[in-house]
């Protein structure tokens, strides 16, 4: 069973920062989509089980741009 997730990126400014986000979150285990909302910063995520936050923040971190506190 998919499981979304929606997190909020800050620092993104171009479609290169989405296209940088979306390949290191697309690396994670189990991920199957990664949709990015340059205007809000908004990111969903699908993937076939639930991403522990740390591995998102991760990734996000590896991007060069911050994932926001929820």
């Amino acid at each position: 069973m998919a499981v979304t997730s929606t997190y909020t990126v800050k620092g993104m400014t171009c479609s290169h920062c989405v296209q940088s986000v979306t390949q290191e979150l697309s690396a994670l285990p189990g991920v199957t989509s990664v949709q990015v909302d340059l205007a809000s910063g908004g990111v969903t995520v699908a993937s076939e089980t639930p991403l522990a936050e740390q591995a998102v923040r991760e990734a996000v971190d590896e991007a060069g741009y911050e994932l926001a506190d929820a």
